[in-house]
């Protein structure tokens, strides 16, 4: 056994830690600890939405919509993706916000992995999402 190789599978592995499946956060000793990337597998069921908007984004982001339809706020712009393999990027200071228009799976990989971002959902455990004012 190499313990620097690690074999999952993306949908059960990501019920574990709230769909990220490498970044920062996972132990160090894990193969999948990385403080350059952060990578998700993201279940949404129809209706899901981010509970505030990200500002003072600090990262570059990558979402590729693998099913469903999944919408993303960006300041002064809505993003459908639509159709497998629909994606959009941004960078750095780009504030945004999503919903999920139908059960949706995104891929997301972000880069460089950062701690302190965490949204408490109702139950006060962290998401990995900053908390921050959502915008009106």
């Amino acid at each position: 056994m190499n313990d620097s190789v690690y074999v999952g599978h993306a949908g059960k592995d990501a019920a574990l830690d709230r769909g990220w499946l490498l970044g920062h956060f996972k132990d160090t000793s894990d193969p999948r600890h990385s403080e350059a990337v952060e990578i998700k597998w993201g279940l949404h069921p129809r209706g899901d939405e981010r509970g505030e908007w990200v500002t003072g984004e600090e990262r570059t982001a990558l979402l590729v919509l693998i099913s469903g339809r999944f919408r993303v706020q960006l300041p002064g712009r809505s993003v459908l993706l639509a159709r497998q393999g629909d994606y959009v990027v941004w960078g750095h200071g780009v504030d945004h916000s999503w919903f999920a228009e139908e059960e949706s799976v995104v891929l997301t990989v972000r880069w460089p992995s950062v701690p302190g971002y965490g949204v408490s959902d109702e139950h006060g455990s962290a998401s990995r999402e900053r908390p921050l004012p959502r915008f009106g």
